[in-house]
């Protein structure tokens, strides 16, 4: 399998932290509101943590309310799902389709035109926000200003 990867390169930006290690390879969550990516409006893509793989654009992500980085679509080929019957429920495991390191859980709840909710643990995603682009300044005159 290929990596799914948008111009900023594959693989992961640093190596795994614990807290990232007990989430994508023990199947842990984070707490819920615990995230910084909860908060993040800026543009630009989720990839994978441990792999780098593209999962997410900011253009799907939107507030569930739940406490956890929410999208209403997964970039193609980058998230897989299988059933999850632990914890005494049955729900679908959102994991890399890379990788294969557990991200959270996908619920048919979310918002169209989808109707999903990947439900996403923040520390399973490295956000890499879309580049700037540069903005231009006037060159200073003498004694003038510049903008």
């Amino acid at each position: 399998m290929t990596q799914n990867c948008s111009s900023g390169g594959c693989g992961p930006r640093a190596p795994l932290t614990a807290e990232q290690e007990q989430i994508l390879l023990g199947h842990g969550t984070e707490y819920p509101g615990s995230s910084p990516l909860n908060a993040e409006k800026r543009e630009g893509a989720y990839h994978c943590a441990a792999c780098g793989t593209l999962l997410f654009r900011s253009t799907t992500k939107y507030e569930s309310g739940s406490g956890w980085p929410s999208f209403w679509a997964a970039e193609p080929g980058g998230v897989a799902t299988r059933r999850d019957t632990s914890h005494g429920m049955v729900r679908e495991e959102a994991h890399c389709a890379e990788c294969e390191g557990h991200l959270g859980h996908v619920f048919p709840d979310g918002p169209p035109p989808t109707g999903l909710r990947y439900c996403m643990n923040g520390l399973a995603l490295d956000f890499r926000p879309d580049e700037q682009p540069n903005v231009a300044t006037r060159p200073v005159e003498q004694g003038g200003w510049s903008a």
